[in-house]
């Protein structure tokens, strides 16, 4: 959407299960079907001016993106995760630059390892031609994702209806972790606004939202655009932890540094969550 807003040409490549927006070019592939992701990239005959892959989990992807894209786009975006950093060994705010990454435990220790193997292939590899930019951001919401930041109500697809029918949220520590996050809509201004900006080559960005908040304020303020009371139930984070161990990545404080944003005059995000967060539910509500 918001590289359409600006005028240019777009490309989605998909397996062509979700409605695209309209002026989009569909490119029909399953990314983990090596010969269709070459058949149907190499059959465009064009070079891109960015790239941007969303859904890079592991090392055999980053390597499948460098080797289709590296002359045939002058720019591409990597979207990471703020789950490579270590939550043992967080800073606050967290800068991007740091000697302590997180190792694999399992769980979401899994995934933000493996998207710092991504990151570090397309660091280290020759990827031509083509610039490269990584992007690390945190909590991402907006219509029409699942709500929720925190276990045990992260992506709850039954989120709303448990809030209308005042239950109670099981949160871990009382949802008192403090967390940046982050509208999709603004991700994607910050994205496009990349291209073609020399600045932003070979640099890593968080990218967080404006506000900074407790967890259990996420959840308050979805509970106040419906109408209902939040209902909270504290579930202790030492035995939570001791249970779910692969779970470490969200038992921790998520507020970062944007300063890079800022020198590289990107578009820092700047919706407020209250009112990105009444954006999310209503569109959720409207979809009923």
């Amino acid at each position: 959407r918001a590289a359409l807003a600006g005028g240019n040409q777009v490309w989605t490549i998909t397996r062509g299960q979700r409605e695209l927006p309209a002026g989009v070019e569909p490119l029909i592939a399953d990314r983990n079907d090596t010969a269709a992701m070459e058949e149907v990239i190499s059959g465009q005959n064009i070079t891109w001016d960015l790239i941007v892959d969303c859904i890079c989990y592991d090392l055999p992807q980053m390597q499948q993106d460098i080797i289709l894209f590296r002359e045939r786009a002058r720019q591409f975006v990597f979207v990471s995760t703020d789950f490579v950093y270590d939550p043992a060994q967080r800073k606050f705010p967290q800068p991007e630059e740091t000697e302590f990454y997180v190792a694999d435990g399992g769980g979401s220790y899994s995934y933000g390892y493996k998207k710092r193997l991504c990151e570090e292939e397309l660091i280290q590899s020759d990827t031509g031609s083509m610039q490269w930019s990584i992007v690390r951001p945190c909590h991402i919401y907006g219509p029409t994702s699942l709500l929720g930041c925190l276990p045990m109500h992260g992506r709850d697809p039954d989120l709303i209806k448990k809030l209308r029918a005042g239950e109670a949220l099981k949160l871990v520590g009382g949802g008192h972790f403090l967390q940046q996050p982050i509208l999709a809509d603004d991700l994607g201004k910050l994205i496009i606004g990349m291209a073609g900006n020399q600045q932003a080559f070979g640099k890593i960005f968080n990218t967080a939202g404006p506000d900074i908040i407790e967890s259990w304020q996420y959840y308050q303020m979805i509970a106040e655009v419906l109408g209902v009371k939040l209902k909270v139930e504290e579930v202790p984070v030492a035995p939570y932890l001791a249970a779910n161990p692969g779970h470490g990545p969200f038992m921790c404080h998520r507020i970062y540094d944007l300063q890079t944003l800022k020198d590289c005059g990107l578009e820092v995000p700047s919706t407020p969550i209250e009112k990105g967060l009444r954006m999310h539910v209503e569109g959720l509500v409207a979809r009923e």
